[in-house]
């Protein structure tokens, strides 16, 4: 095992028992813990990408940020965890291992033997199932009300050094962390390990089990330390018990990679995380979804490491998992190859990456609307990779490359069009809430619409510059105004929705209208122009918003 592993080795103490704890499901980089029907995945955007023969390598700054939206949410690397609830510790015997875990709805049931059967009992087991019910639900206040209950049950009839009080704590722990009540959670989290350790010892697995949920709650609030305290003692724990080959123990290892990763740890942080992969690999899961989570997780590791031939192979072997398992009916298998072809295009493997858009905006267009704005932010992608194309191709075949720039421009005005109609309607149903009291829109698909939109005029005013660098530019003049319409709208874009705080405070939506003010002081300081305005007054807008940016940043 690699080196960060024989380190771990090194303090390797004994353990005995079993899980009485479930483990979370790994988490994104995001970490945030949620009940299934609860589950939200996040929405990233990619920053702008300069066209018209200026900056084509900035995107590799920042690879992980385009938009990739998936089903009724956005996806990205990863999911939320999934909670860790405990099961009932007081049924049948274990095993003769002491390993008896089995699947129920989602959790694993972790059996110790002990029998206890009373009133409080039965009336611990109503409360919890009850609580875990209404929590897979979503139904986090009434979770709340049984977990309570059952807590108190547990310690009138158990006593307060009792497992099964350590059972309910965790369980009500999880719900405070799903709300986000940090600091009510943690003291329950640390009850529930220190009965644990009490009763069952310091190595028992199930303390272990504990351990790994501390350390999650860690991890979503980037307490790094702590959690890295937590899972490497999780997992000395989880290996002298489960072995190196169960797939807790490589859940737990990569999460503590994870951990490692945040803390710049790279070189221990890969070496744990493949391991974890080749774990699951080894034991014919390889194909799974725990498993494709972590490859994407490892394959963004590697793309921010600019190690692009790596990420390459993780993700067509993620894509063609997705085609054979879901085929391209799947958003799953969408998401997948987009991501591949960022990856593609960065390598300069264009052509190939266009493909793959092109692919993908055909599947988006059999699940969704067309006036989706999944649809709009692939467009909008596909657009910018088509002026990449038209920008090799400019010297040596300008009528080619002049024709990709037309596809990109009849893109880019569809996906204007759809942004804009998305955003307004967005804007005009604020505070307007359907039967179940649910929102029908929310401010990810405003922000998402907005940014969308900005990056669309912006890419078309430097579609427009473009013009102006072929050879025999002349004839294409009229595209100086085209430029400044198209700069223009994008800065009023941002004025006319700026009282929604959402949108316009939003870093990413300042940083496009930032650089779309810079394009046109650009043509404004060049002449290029009609009078718009002079170029002192723009440029002291771009000072004002820099300002914001940097006091946002706290720079």
């Amino acid at each position: 095992m690699r080196r960060a592993l024989a380190r771990l080795r090194a303090t390797q103490k004994g353990a005995r028992g079993f899980a009485a704890l479930q483990s979370p499901a790994p988490s994104s980089e995001n970490g945030v813990g949620l009940a299934p029907r609860a589950m939200a995945r996040n929405l990233q955007l990619w920053h702008e990408y300069d066209f018209g023969g200026h900056t084509w390598n900035k995107f590799r700054g920042d690879a992980f940020q385009w938009v990739f939206l998936s089903g009724p949410a956005a996806i990205i690397l990863g999911a939320s965890s999934m909670p860790s609830l405990a099961e009932d510790v007081s049924i049948e015997s274990s095993s003769t291992d002491g390993t008896n875990i089995a699947d129920s709805g989602g959790l694993r049931k972790i059996e110790d033997g002990s029998v206890v059967s009373n009133e409080h009992t039965s009336k611990w087991r109503i409360f919890t199932d009850n609580g875990r019910n209404y929590f897979m639900q979503g139904n986090v206040e009434q979770a709340e009300k049984f977990f309570r209950s059952a807590l108190e049950e547990a310690r009138e009839g158990f006593g307060e050094r009792d497992p099964h009080v350590a059972s309910a704590c965790n369980n009500l722990a999880e719900l405070f962390r799903l709300k986000k009540d940090f600091e009510s959670a943690e003291p329950l989290y640390l009850e529930a390990i220190n009965i644990l350790e009490k009763h069952f010892g310091i190595d028992d697995i199930r303390v272990g089990a504990a351990l790994h949920n501390l350390g999650q709650f860690y991890l979503i609030q980037r307490i790094l330390e702590k959690a890295r305290v937590c899972y490497e003692r999780a997992l000395k724990i989880k290996r002298r018990v489960l072995g190196e080959a169960h797939p807790e123990y490589a859940d737990t290892l990569y999460h503590l990679g994870t951990v490692l990763h945040l803390q710049g740890k790279e070189k221990d942080a890969e070496d744990l995380i493949v391991d974890s992969i080749r774990i699951l690999d080894a034991i014919g899961q390889g194909e799974s979804f725990l498993c494709v989570r972590r490859m994407q997780y490892l394959a963004q590791m590697y793309i921010k490491s600019n190690r692009f031939t790596e990420a390459e192979i993780l993700l067509r072997k993620i894509l063609h998992t997705m085609e054979l398992s879901k085929g391209w009916k799947s958003f799953d298998t969408v998401v997948a190859a987009e991501r591949l072809a960022l990856v593609l295009q960065i390598s300069g493997e264009l052509r190939e990456a266009e493909d793959l858009l092109e692919r993908c905006l055909d599947a988006r267009k059999k699940l969704l609307p067309d006036e989706h704005i999944q649809n709009a932010a692939n467009m909008l992608y596909t657009a910018r990779l088509k002026m990449q194309i038209s920008n090799q191709l400019m010297r040596t075949k300008s009528s080619q490359a002049m024709a990709e720039l037309d596809v990109a421009k009849d893109l880019l005005q569809k996906c204007i069009r759809v942004a804009r109609h998305v955003l307004v309607q967005v804007v005009e149903q604020k505070g307007n809430k359907g039967p179940t009291g649910i929102p029908r829109k929310t401010r990810n698909e405003a922000h998402s619409a907005a940014l969308i939109l900005l990056q669309s005029l912006n890419a078309l005013g430097s579609l427009e510059i473009m013009k102006l660098e072929f050879p025999g530019a002349m004839e294409y003049l009229p595209a100086e105004a085209e430029a400044e319409a198209a700069l223009c709208q994008c800065v009023s874009t941002y004025k006319e929705f700026a009282s929604e705080h959402s949108i316009s405070d939003s870093p990413q939506v300042k940083a496009e209208y930032l650089s779309c003010l810079r394009h046109l002081y650009n043509l404004v300081s060049k002449g290029m122009t009609s009078e718009i305005g002079t170029a002192k007054e723009i440029k002291d807008e771009i000072r004002r918003v820099e300002d914001e940016v940097s006091k946002a940043a706290g720079v």
